[in-house]
């Protein structure tokens, strides 16, 4: 498969070009942008409940289209299939290169939360930390709550952040550069239908309120953060930077991706956090990847899959709600680090989703130990990649990439 954007996919993203830097919504489509506010203006959605006189998709963000009903989502997807399949779109005015386009953030976020999910990453940072699991993590999905100004697209370069550090457990803090800077592969889940205060979901009802997902690095600095972590966890070792990739990937198109957890539960989690759907259904088949070019060298350091996660997105969003707190059109999730135990054809651990993982020696790729790969340096690149994959075993689409570029830390 040559692109991540076929027909079965049709993402959403908020694009501009130099010819015209007016932030407008598009879908990516092989290798052109559709630009969605275009066909808009030519009627081409004008009897679709919700566009009735509206400009949806001629907004810097997709929220309008997102607060839709489901009904009208299916119903621009079925059109926009019709339309790509038509022999007459060949050089169609509607078209942009995707190599023409600039990517933005595709949604006006106010709330951004994110989990800690891996069974993997869990015992993992456990054992590298020298610290135990807590019970509680078994119960419910470990969770914080983060900064929706850290959010950036897919190709903005991160600064190499400063913050409090203590070498030892005797030395004196100091306020530094970090020299631990770290990447955590996971996703991130895209909130479509509001929920006021004070009400909560089940999990299968969960489902009704996810537009869609987009890959999402969570930067980390891992010195700042071992010293800020107690007792109210990370702040400025999080808060620096977040990226997401520009395209959203919908329920609509994952639907072929729908699978069963690979991770058992247990103990049982509590009631209002057990799956009530089809068991099959519980989660998505989605492959994911993430490459460090460092001196024009290419090192392939993870490859993992969403189904792996102790705690599906669903139970993480019912979890989210259930004391009551509201969701906003927009808000965004992290699924949290997504590592598995999946090993390479040498035997060696490449299900890892972030590099302090790797200090435990039993975790180390020996062609990051023969180059000395341990934490980022400046000048490195981060690339992650994300496919669906449907129920006959093949790859139906993708999320494209989400990347970035270590800068020196600022004076």
């Amino acid at each position: 498969m040559t692109t991540p954007f076929t027909l079965s996919n049709l993402p959403y993203g908020v694009i501009s070009t130099a010819s015209d830097p007016k932030l407008r919504c598009a879908t990516a489509f092989e290798a052109n942008a559709l630009e969605l506010h275009a066909l808009e203006e030519d009627g081409f959605f004008q009897d679709i409940p919700g566009f009735e006189g509206k400009s949806i998709f001629g907004q810097t963000y997709l929220n309008e289209f997102v607060v839709l009903p489901t009904e009208s989502h299916v119903e621009v997807r079925r059109r926009l299939t019709r339309f790509l399949i038509s022999d007459s779109n060949s050089g169609n005015k509607y078209f942009t290169p995707l190599e023409m386009v600039t990517n933005h953030l595709p949604m006006n976020t106010y709330n951004f939360s994110d989990f800690y999910c891996s069974l993997e990453h869990a015992k993992n940072c456990a054992i590298v930390m020298g610290a135990k699991m807590q019970p509680s993590w078994f119960s419910v999905p470990s969770v914080y709550c983060s900064r929706t100004s850290s959010l950036q697209v897919s190709g903005t370069p991160v600064t190499r952040p400063r913050g409090v550090i203590q070498e030892t457990l005797t030395s004196t803090p100091v306020y530094a550069a970090t020299r631990k800077l770290d990447f955590e592969l996971e996703m991130g889940v895209i909130i479509s239908k509001p929920l006021p205060p004070g009400q909560r979901l089940t999990t299968k009802e969960a489902k009704d309120h996810i537009f869609g997902f987009v890959i999402l690095n969570d930067w980390s600095s891992r010195d700042i953060q071992s010293f800020e972590m107690t007792p109210l966890g990370p702040f400025h070792s999080k808060g620096f930077m977040t990226s997401i990739s520009p395209w959203i990937v919908t329920m609509e198109a994952l639907e072929c991706s729908e699978t069963s957890r690979t991770i058992p539960q247990n103990p049982a989690p509590p009631p209002h956090l057990a799956w009530n759907g089809p068991s099959d259904c519980a989660t998505f088949d989605i492959d994911l990847s993430v490459q460090i070019i460092r001196q024009r060298k290419c090192y392939q350091v993870t490859s993992t899959n969403l189904k792996e996660l102790y705690w599906t997105p669903y139970q993480q969003l019912t979890h989210l709600v259930s004391a009551g707190e509201p969701l906003t059109t927009g808000d965004i999730f992290g699924t949290g680090t997504i590592s598995s135990d999946r090993v390479n054809d040498a035997n060696e651990k490449i299900g890892l989703a972030c590099l302090i993982e790797r200090l435990a020696p039993q975790n180390q790729l020996s062609i990051m130990k023969q180059d000395n790969l341990v934490f980022l340096e400046d000048g490195d690149e981060v690339i992650m990649e994300a496919w669906f994959v449907g129920q006959d075993d093949k790859r139906r689409g993708g999320f494209g990439t989400c990347r970035g570029t270590v800068k020196a830390a600022n004076l």
